[in-house]
């Protein structure tokens, strides 16, 4: 499968993206046997994403069973406007911690290495993150799974709370001058 195609053959539309390939030898008798394993990130670039990682001897073999996985293990994520998150959220897994936080239109996916994928195939326009500790991309792909597992939209909270959207929601308070002024004293 080609890196970051849509996958024709299924006619799933699903995105797939390779994250990484690690080769592993094993000392034997002879030699060095060598073999490798792929990380894959999975999405139909409509809110739904997911991640696996594959082990095999030859790396299309290893690409096939991590692209499989990660068809297998989607998410649903909930999405503003179908181009960012709801709300700034962070997400931790060993020593890799995330920070994830919503962007206005316009600001673009800033967000580095295997993060950028996760986005990318997520179908998410505009979001900012940061990384912080650990750089390993399993973890750190891990960690934003873990941020965008525990993303809520605003619809969910109020039926949840049985309340409104608009409730749960509300409008940004616009302080005048006057009230500015009043808060001073």
């Amino acid at each position: 499968m080609a890196r970051g195609k849509k996958n024709e053959k299924e006619g799933d539309d699903l995105l797939d993206k390779l994250v990484g390939i690690n080769r592993v030898a094993k000392v034997v008798k002879g030699g060095r046997r060598f073999g490798f394993a792929a990380l894959v990130v999975a999405g139909d670039a409509k809110g739904q994403v997911g991640y696996g990682s594959g082990k095999a001897k030859e790396v299309p073999e290893a690409i096939k069973k991590a692209t499989d996985k990660a068809k297998k293990e989607m998410i649903r994520v909930p999405l503003r406007e179908g181009r960012t998150v709801h709300h700034d959220v962070i997400g931790i897994h060993g020593a890799a911690k995330v920070l994830v936080r919503s962007a206005p239109a316009g600001t673009g996916i800033i967000a580095g290495g295997p993060m950028r994928a996760v986005f990318e195939t997520l179908g998410v326009q505009d979001v900012v993150t940061k990384s912080q500790g650990s750089a390993n991309p399993y973890n750190m792909i891990r960690a934003t799974f873990d941020a965008l597992s525990t993303l809520q939209s605003p619809r969910g909270v109020a039926s949840r709370r049985g309340l409104k959207v608009s409730s749960v929601v509300g409008k940004k308070a616009i302080i005048s001058k006057e009230d500015k002024i009043a808060e001073k004293k």
